[in-house]
């Protein structure tokens, strides 16, 4: 079945670069580092001598989650270097701008999963240690580093049942993959027990990494500024929206009863900020674009803010009243509602959260989110909150509290860590 796998990725490669190119048109960034993807580094700017750790987080999400504990793994090992590799061009662009002032982080891509691709990555390299963002478990990367005697790290792991099933309808790829990790930091006791269910050997409950991602001061100082150029109106931000959630949402944009209303809208794929401002235009609401209102004030009679820039997210809910978190309006499974919390601020999400079962229920549970069965429903309640700012500060508190008492999970996870390392590099670290 491995043979099988790889024979396929060979055949398939011609059409994969294929649609490199094509995703090229509207994204640039699919279009640079192609060589990276093929197992060639002549130009990444790493040392020969540099002492490696290996951290793979495949998009924007992963790459925030592994903040921490990339700040962590330097402030621990201070003569290491880490090698943060990506899937996605805007993962890259994300890990770029959290750590453009790190000299000790380099970028690249991962290869395509191919036995010789990824051998060739790891003689280049030479990591002591792999460390793999939640769910980015790839067959032939699980073999060579077990061939390469390169111990790996899962963590903060989730497993939905659904990925499970399909994990086991395939127990030859992925199951020996499970059983190649050395340790796995997993989310919850859920995530561990399907886990486990597929033969990984040591998995532990640490939580989740992103409780401990910090608000940089930076973004809450740029999410006043945005704020004083909102006015005193109030602000409703629907944050990482997905393709078909903005037709839902400004189809339900006149439940909202206050006239005075600015609907904050933030895409989670920039490839769609334009598709997006077309949208609002067609409907004949008046738009603003970040990306096009330099410092000045947003005019009263402006509807919607579209918030097409990359990094800001933190800034985009520092600036708004109250924080609709989205990619759970239709079954995507949701997207981090912690970020959110973690600024103050009351959540509503919709009823497709999946991919953060746990955080979304304990949020709910602790008062710091609603769920809502739509749209509509997301839009009357929005109103509600904002037209009653001691529920808001309420909600708002609860969320604070939500995002601090669930902490700890990177200090946890670098416990499993560090005797990798140390056990890795032969001597103590």
């Amino acid at each position: 079945m491995r043979l099988m796998y790889s024979i396929a990725w060979w055949l398939a490669l011609p059409l994969v670069l294929l649609r490199l190119l094509m995703r090229g048109r509207k994204e640039p960034g699919y279009r640079q580092h192609v060589a990276e993807r093929l197992g060639c580094y002549g130009k990444v700017p790493l040392m020969s001598s540099a002492q490696v750790l290996w951290v793979h987080a495949v998009s924007v999400g992963e790459t925030r989650a592994a903040q921490p504990l990339i700040e962590a793994l330097l402030a621990h090992f201070p003569r290491h270097v880490v090698l943060l590799t990506h899937m996605t061009p805007t993962g890259r662009a994300t890990g770029r701008a959290l750590f453009e002032h790190e000299s000790r982080v380099v970028q690249s891509y991962l290869p395509y999963d191919t036995g010789w691709m990824v051998a060739r990555f790891l003689r280049r390299f030479q990591p002591q240690l792999c460390v793999l963002m939640e769910t980015e478990v790839w067959p032939n990367v699980m073999r060579q580093c077990k061939r390469h005697d390169v111990p790996v790290a899962l963590v903060n792991a989730r497993l939905s049942e659904r990925s499970l099933k399909k994990a086991l309808r395939l127990p030859s790829l992925f199951v020996e993959a499970a059983r190649a990790m050395t340790v796995v930091a997993a989310q919850t006791e859920s995530d561990a027990a399907r886990i486990r269910q597929l033969g990984a050997p040591c998995v532990q409950v640490t939580g989740s990494i992103k409780f401990d991602i910090v608000p940089p001061d930076a973004m809450l100082v740029r999410g006043a500024q945005l704020r004083r150029r909102f006015g005193p109106r109030p602000v409703l931000v629907c944050a990482n929206t997905r393709d078909g959630e903005e037709t839902l949402i400004l189809d339900a944009l006149t439940a909202l009863t206050i006239p005075d209303v600015l609907l904050l809208i933030v895409p989670r794929h920039p490839q769609r900020f334009d598709s997006v401002a077309q949208q609002i235009r067609t409907r004949g609401l008046s738009l603003m674009r970040r990306s096009e209102s330099g410092e000045e004030a947003v005019p009263a009679d402006v509807q919607v803010f579209l918030g097409d820039s990359m990094g800001e997210m933190f800034a985009y809910y520092a600036a708004a009243d109250v924080a609709c978190v989205c990619g759970s309006f239709l079954p995507l499974g949701g997207h981090n509602l912690i970020e959110a919390c973690a600024v103050g601020k009351p959540v509503l999400i919709g009823p497709y959260t999946f991919n953060f079962a746990d955080a979304a229920d304990n949020a709910i549970a602790e008062g710091a989110a609603l769920r809502m069965p739509d749209a509509t429903a997301m839009m009357a309640q929005a109103a509600r909150l904002l037209m009653h700012q001691d529920v808001r500060e309420e909600m708002g508190e609860n969320a604070c509290r939500f995002a601090r008492q669930h902490g700890g999970a990177t200090s946890r996870t670098m416990d499993l860590l560090v005797p990798l390392v140390r056990a890795s590099s032969g001597r103590a670290v």
